[in-house]
């Protein structure tokens, strides 16, 4: 055991990636740059805006402060390590900086499953029980809701960390994938994992199904609520406030249902490299964007900002 871990300490693992150096894979690159800087600049400006302007300090808005952050943590701990691979051609990763992906992914990505769950129940608050929504929604209930999520989603990427990292690996380091993710990893593994498998499935399945199934809950509620309303206008304001939210669980659930609730026969790493850029990426570009530009509120915020940065410059 002992050598084992002077070995992982001393070599680390090399992560395959997911692009080559030919012509397309160098435009695929690119793209995912621009899609990482449009996600860095988006989600820091909505973090900035729902932090200065009033009209934003509502329970929603807390909530997508909390969302963005944790879309910009889980960009900056995937996108650099994988650029700095592919640029420089290392493609290496020390055995201590795999295990503290890990630990930022899973932590992040349960996170973030967790809390897209409760902002539906306050959705469904807002819209079934309006006339209660400032009590049940207060500032203390708001600060569990959030609290909560992170600390689930850590404790969640604790447990698979110090998993992941106990298995000795003692054959090939080529991990096939574009950053430190447990299942690829597990697959080095010269011990069975069989066992580990079993209870990182439920554990997914748990940190999954458990929030979306809070999610249609409250969606079946609400829509109960908006078909009893008698006002087109209405019915067509109640739907507008949880459109955006119903397309950010689509992408992340999504993607995130079929890597790691299909059973493993049926797993390849081309789909799995694929799909993980599309909730790893894509996703925390796409949120402040579905966010701000079906959103008046926060598309107003936009504008008092850059007209009181206009004023500014001029004088």
């Amino acid at each position: 055991m002992g050598i084992w871990l002077n070995q992982s300490s001393t070599y680390g693992f090399i992560l395959l990636g997911i692009f080559s150096h030919s012509p397309t894979d160098l435009v695929l690159f690119s793209a995912i740059m621009v899609v990482f800087t449009v996600a860095l600049c988006g989600n820091v400006l909505l973090i900035f805006l729902i932090y200065i302007d009033p009209r934003l300090h509502t329970p929603m808005y807390f909530f997508l402060s909390q969302l963005s952050l944790m879309d910009l943590m889980l960009v900056c701990n995937i996108v650099p390590k994988m650029a700095a691979n592919f640029l420089s051609g290392r493609k290496s990763i020390s055995f201590v900086g795999c295990g503290i992906q890990i630990g930022f992914f899973v932590s992040l990505v349960g996170s973030e499953g967790l809390l897209l769950g409760l902002m539906a129940y306050d959705r469904y608050v807002a819209i079934s029980r309006p006339l209660h929504y400032s009590i049940l929604m207060n500032q203390r209930v708001c600060v569990q809701i959030a609290g909560s999520s992170w600390a689930f989603g850590i404790i969640d990427g604790m447990i698979q960390m110090v998993a992941a990292m106990t298995f000795p690996y003692c054959d090939s380091r080529n991990v096939d994938h574009f950053f430190c993710e447990v299942p690829a990893l597990l697959k080095l593994a010269c011990a069975d994992t069989s066992l580990f498998d079993i209870l990182l499935f439920a554990c997914c399945v748990f940190m999954l199904l458990l929030p979306f199934s809070i999610i249609v809950a409250s969606y079946a509620h609400i829509l109960g609520t908006v078909l009893r309303m008698h006002s087109v206008q209405a019915r067509k304001k109640a739907l507008a406030t949880c459109s955006s939210h119903l397309t950010a669980v689509s992408l992340f659930y999504g993607a995130a249902m079929f890597i790691y609730l299909r059973p493993r026969r049926y797993r390849a790493p081309g789909h799995d490299k694929v799909v993980s850029v599309f909730y790893t990426v894509l996703t925390p570009m796409l949120n402040p964007l579905i966010y701000s530009l079906r959103n008046r509120e926060v598309m107003g915020a936009l504008r008092k900002g850059l007209y009181c940065c206009r004023i500014g410059s001029q004088h």
